[in-house]
């Protein structure tokens, strides 16, 4: 019977059979590393070849099964071709040696070549693939049906060692690994808008007292100073809403919108029980609050400002929208202290003057620095816990590479520094070093 098959139509069967081996083995690892994000998107666009992929994804048994059966049967196939060639070649001697051929020949071209690009390039593969064994489980029965029985078996095996193969792998994202996956494709988007999606990830990293504007700091009207001096502060504040209070900011009273007082006729002199009218109910934030959270606290009691309270309801500070904005998009506001805390170049030394109460992150965001934000807010707080003790003027410091020389202290506070920046050459030698 073998002598009635022609050499040459055997080995146009075996090209036809490792063309097979090599469509099953090729499609069946781009089909594995599809990307599971972008075939979602593509099937939800209306790609045809995406749909069928995903549809088949969800039921990897049924899939690896088809692929193994068929790909299987076509290797079985093409050792029983070149055993034929071989006896019709050099007889039963050179049988041994059709058995080396058929392996290299399976290896080379029904599974390395082919498994490869299906790594390299799975949407090429795995959408016409796709469309091919949609069609096999669909239309051809007797394949369909002896899957399905091989599959019945496989997960009935598998249910024994506690595996639930309908349950499929989960592809949900940490925060992380979207952080992660956000990382690599950044050549790929604009800068600012991978910077802003970067910095929403950080929300919940990031707490309230890390944005607020210290108690200190804060501007605000005491109603038992005198009448002239509240309306110097309204009219020199700068800001569109001042806190209003008694003797000390913990004795909050509301919130006054500095654009009611403008409203106010000219011709009535406004007084300090009228100014209580005017104010708003003051809303308060737990300390620690993180600011996804807070981001949307602010959105639903439609609030603009908040005062910052610890556990025994002591105001720490104020936390504002616009302040909460900045830690997505960056720098828009200009508010009346950003020119005084923002560093200034010493071009003789190439370092940097800076007022010591200046916010930490707002001067790694303003400069793009690497100083320590897991600990003290401000950079006064941060040298102080380094060297935990008040320093004197021309005392310098080490922090993250940075070298910081004390310009000036006023009490128990710095109140500027000089900072190089860790690619800057070496300033003269301070009084001391820490």
């Amino acid at each position: 019977m073998s002598d009635d098959i022609s050499l040459g139509s055997l080995l146009l069967a075996l090209a036809i059979l490792l063309f097979c081996s090599a469509f099953f083995s090729g499609t069946e690892t781009a089909l594995m590393s599809l990307n599971r994000y972008r075939l979602r998107h593509l099937a939800k666009s209306g790609h045809r070849g995406a749909k069928l992929a995903e549809q088949l994804l969800k039921r990897p048994d049924r899939l690896i099964g088809v692929i193994l059966f068929g790909n299987n049967l076509i290797n079985a196939a093409v050792a029983s071709l070149i055993t034929l060639a071989a006896l019709k070649i050099g007889g039963t001697t050179a049988v041994a040696v059709g058995t080396v051929v058929t392996t290299a020949l399976l290896l080379i071209f029904g599974e390395v070549t082919p498994k490869t690009l299906g790594a390299l390039h799975p949407e090429k593969l795995a959408f016409p693939g796709a469309w091919v064994y949609h069609f096999v489980l669909r239309y051809l029965a007797p394949i369909s049906w002896s899957v399905r029985l091989m599959t019945l078996i496989s997960n009935a095996l598998l249910r024994i060692f506690g595996v639930r193969p309908e349950g499929g792998a989960s592809h949900n994202l940490t925060m992380e690994e979207l952080r992660t996956i956000l990382a690599e494709s950044g050549a790929l988007l604009p800068r600012k808008r991978y910077e802003i999606m970067m910095r929403v990830m950080e929300l919940g990293e990031i707490t309230v007292d890390d944005i607020m504007i210290p108690q200190n700091d804060v501007t605000g009207i005491d109603l038992d100073d005198d009448w002239n001096h509240i309306l110097d502060v309204i009219r020199s504040s700068g800001y569109t809403r001042l806190p209003v209070y008694r003797e000390a900011i913990d004795n909050i009273i509301g919130v006054l919108h500095v654009k009611r007082v403008v409203q106010m006729p000219a011709d009535a002199p406004l007084t300090s029980q009228q100014l209580e009218t005017l104010l708003d109910e003051p809303y308060f934030v737990p300390e620690g609050t993180p600011l996804n959270k807070q981001l949307v606290q602010f959105q639903r009691s439609r609030q603009r400002t908040g005062f910052v309270v610890d556990e025994y309801g002591d105001i720490q500070g104020i936390v504002t929208l616009e302040d909460l904005l900045e830690e997505i998009v960056g720098e828009f506001t200009s508010e009346p202290e950003a020119d005084d805390l923002r560093p200034r170049r010493d071009e003789s030394t190439g370092s940097y003057v800076v007022d010591a109460g200046a916010n930490i992150r707002v001067l790694n965001r303003m400069m793009n620095w690497k100083l320590p934000t897991d600990g003290p807010k401000t950079l006064n707080g941060l040298i102080l816990e380094k060297l935990e003790t008040i320093p004197r003027a021309g005392t310098g410091v080490m922090l993250n590479e940075y070298a910081i020389e004390i310009i000036e202290t006023s009490g128990n506070l710095v109140q500027s520094v000089r900072i190089r920046e860790p690619s800057a050459p070496a300033a003269e030698s301070s009084q001391g070093t820490s």
